[in-house]
């Protein structure tokens, strides 16, 4: 009996023991103050944006647009990603559904030049239009983050923000961003809000989605049909 009793207080105490460990390790992937960081927790830090030159200032008036998300009022937040993360879409070939732009060329969409000044932007036709990124190979992607003509005010239509792993957007392919309300660009309808151009830009959470392709669509802007960007950054890293 006494023997019995032994064993069973053992096995008890190793349950708590157990526990306990539990305890702590969860605690620590929790990154809770005063808790030790839980051993290949990644390290995050701040994607690196360069914003360009604000091309105007105050709260942007008479943008009859619906469902318009209201102005932040600060700076953006900070976007976290794992360390080494950086702009894996600079000088990457760039195609489109207008491959004879207006102005400009399609190799500004990539050439790292944000300004929101004349003859930094490409214009594409009216209409339903998309620009598509060659990554060169698969990557981890955190965030993507794009400017369309931002000198004034506009609200951009039906901005639609994929990525695939194939160039026709047949394998695996995601929708990041969605604000197309009635599914007029044909790609389904989005929940996600209109939102004024600025020199912020906008940048969406890719969450790691691992993919070659990136494609941006729109479809035309508050102030006429035409389609602009000026320049898209894809945060990332090689895919392991």
């Amino acid at each position: 009996m006494a023997q019995d009793n032994t064993s069973t207080l053992i096995a008890a105490l190793r349950s708590r023991r157990c526990a306990a460990v539990i305890g702590i390790t969860a605690l620590c992937s929790l990154g809770l103050p005063g808790t030790p960081r839980a051993a290949g927790a990644q390290d995050l830090e701040p994607i690196p944006i360069e914003l360009p030159k604000p091309m105007f200032e105050g709260t942007p008036q008479n943008v009859a647009v619906p469902n318009l998300e209201k102005p932040l009022g600060r700076p953006r937040d900070p976007f976290l990603a794992p360390a080494g993360v950086t702009n894996v879409a600079l000088h990457k070939p760039v195609t489109s559904s207008d491959m004879e732009p207006i102005i400009g060329d399609l190799e500004q969409v990539t050439d790292g030049d944000k300004k929101g000044a004349e003859g930094y932007f490409v214009e594409l036709g009216p209409g339903v239009q998309y620009v598509t990124i060659d990554l060169g190979a698969p990557y981890d992607i955190y965030a993507i983050l794009f400017w369309h003509f931002h000198k004034t005010a506009r609200v951009y239509l039906d901005v639609v923000v994929q990525v695939a792993d194939d160039a026709d957007f047949t394998k695996n392919v995601r929708t990041l961003f969605n604000n197309d309300d009635d599914n007029s660009s044909g790609l389904g309808k989005g929940q996600d809000m209109n939102y004024v151009e600025t020199a912020e830009g906008k940048l969406v959470d890719a969450k790691g989605s691992r993919a070659q392709f990136v494609r941006l669509y729109s479809n035309g802007n508050s102030a006429n049909d035409l389609n602009h960007y000026v320049e898209v950054e894809v945060f990332g890293r090689p895919a392991k």
